[in-house]
């Protein structure tokens, strides 16, 4: 990776997270154009990681990926399960890079949900659920990486 996409992306990951706390409200310019499926562990207290796996499906094949990121909110361990819908993917290279995200939700033991939404600078968005098992608090902003296995 060149100097230049590394400054864009640490330029994306910082500015994207408080650009996604009103990402419902924009849900009406979207086009649904696959699906999608995440395991991730989430560790917080104040700050938080995470990191994980997942598939993309787009125009009836699957496609694998990593995930990873830093944000801020939130406390505790957990195990997250997501999957939903992307939205505005017309080109597969369109698909990893730099997300922000904005996320709520609570888990104690094996009872816990919530909600997610992410978008990139070429406008893909994600518009996900989240299964918890651990014990944790979330409510905040991160940024998160997607890129190919």
């Amino acid at each position: 990776m060149t100097g230049a996409a590394i400054l864009r992306r640490r330029q994306v990951l910082v500015g994207a997270a408080g650009t996604l706390l009103a990402a419902p409200a924009i849900a009406e310019q979207r086009v649904k154009s696959g699906t999608v499926e995440m395991e991730q562990v989430q560790v917080a207290f104040i700050g938080s990681g995470n990191a994980g796996t997942g598939t993309l499906h787009f125009h009836g094949r699957a496609h694998h990926f990593s995930v990873g990121g830093l944000g801020m909110g939130g406390f505790g361990f957990s195990k997250i399960q997501a999957w939903g819908d992307v939205y505005n993917l017309k080109e597969l290279r369109q698909f990893p890079g730099a997300y922000g995200q904005a996320r709520y939700g609570a888990v104690a033991g094996d009872k816990g949900g919530g909600r997610m939404w992410l978008e990139n600078p070429e406008g893909v968005q994600l518009e996900l659920h989240a299964r918890r098992e651990g014990l944790a608090v979330s409510l905040g902003a991160d940024a998160i990486v997607i890129e190919w296995k």
